[in-house]
């Protein structure tokens, strides 16, 4: 089969949202284009996750409503994990596989067009519409590459709860750097977007590259921050105050990559619904640290310090020390530490006084 108007790789890669909802057959007209191999995997896992959807969607009606099945306060639970990437997303996103089937709770993968962390204003309605009425998902785990978004805007009378890690920023830059072309231990087959440019981090800086820019520091800001088109303007100070202001008010608990096990450790005394048995799984477990970036070279003290120039950096750095100050004083009022182990603290209130008496 010839199509009429033949088109080469490059037009397939500036047409591909369009071409994933054409007709297979055309698709597979190129399939030595590895553009194109990548089109008709992601049309197939779209048809898989909307036949998963069907087949709930079905059960639901065949067992009749639920209005009045309300679901207990523990069974109506909906934690958000907005991943930001390079910062072992990876590896805590599988302890929660791991543990979903034995504490009966699902895990859900938020699966974005091309890792953009921003929705549209209808696929936000309907985002807050499924996680608050998906009852056959509840108790649920989401997690994916999506900025933080206010529930409370969408009227809905119970929010999420939201969690996260972040990452020492021009450490998360590095590795994201050297993951873009040489990928990791995770799926070491999978062929990456730089894959073949063997400049080093130091050598990107030193000649003023565009992958290693300080510009690309800005992420974590933004991702705390949300869907307003303030927090992706690069170096906004508003952003940086309104990502504080979420990280205080709107997260359960932020955590630190380098103290990660300490995170998983307060997560499961505090929410051991979904995290009971994390803190020995992340220890002893084959998937702790699964995902480590290949070939990654440490940068120079110089390149350290020529990024450390940069405003952007000023205020990611300043950010990521304001999470790292929050969670170790949250880590202070909950655990204790004895031969150089923590524990976690017993519960350390009770109630007296209380009346009127009963007879």
């Amino acid at each position: 089969m010839t199509s009429k108007n033949p088109i080469g790789c490059s037009e397939v890669a500036d047409n591909e949202e369009s071409l994933l909802e054409e007709n297979m057959n055309f698709l597979l007209e190129f399939k030595d284009c590895p553009i194109v191999t990548n089109c008709v995997l992601r049309l197939q896992q779209r048809a898989i996750a909307r036949h998963e959807v069907r087949e709930i969607e079905q059960r639901h009606t065949m067992d009749g409503p639920r209005q009045d099945a309300a679901l207990d306060e523990e069974e109506d639970m909906v934690i958000i994990y907005n991943r930001v990437p390079k910062t072992a997303s990876t590896s805590f996103t599988n302890i929660a596989y791991d543990l979903c089937a034995k504490n009966k709770y699902h895990v859900l993968h938020i699966n974005t067009t091309k890792n953009n962390p921003v929705m549209s204003l209808q696929d936000q309605v309907r985002f807050v519409k499924n996680i608050t009425s998906w009852k056959e998902m509840k108790p649920g785990f989401y997690h994916g590459h999506v900025s933080y978004l206010d529930f409370a805007k969408f009227g809905v009378k119970k929010k999420p709860i939201y969690i996260n890690v972040i990452r020492d920023p021009i450490e998360r830059l590095v590795s994201y750097y050297y993951f873009l072309r040489f990928g990791d231990d995770y799926r070491p087959g999978l062929r990456r977007r730089k894959q073949g440019d063997k400049k080093t981090f130091d050598e990107c800086v030193a000649e003023g590259g565009s992958d290693c820019a300080p510009e690309k520091l800005w992420l974590q800001i933004p991702f705390f921050c949300g869907h307003s088109s303030e927090c992706w303007n690069v170096g906004s100070r508003w952003a940086m105050d309104q990502a504080k202001y979420n990280l205080i008010n709107e997260y359960f608990l932020v955590g630190v990559t380098e103290e990660l096990e300490d995170f998983i450790m307060l997560l499961e005394a505090a929410l051991p619904r979904f995290f009971r048995g994390a803190t020995e799984l992340y220890r002893t477990g084959k998937k702790s640290h699964l995902r480590k970036t290949t070939e990654k070279k440490l940068p120079t003290k110089q390149t350290i310090a020529k990024l450390q120039q940069s405003d952007i950096w000023k205020m990611e750095n300043e950010f990521y020390e304001f999470a790292l100050e929050q969670f170790q004083f949250i880590r202070a009022h909950a655990v204790r530490e004895k031969d150089g182990d923590l524990y976690i603290l017993a519960q350390n209130f009770f109630y007296e006084k209380i009346y009127p008496k009963s007879n």
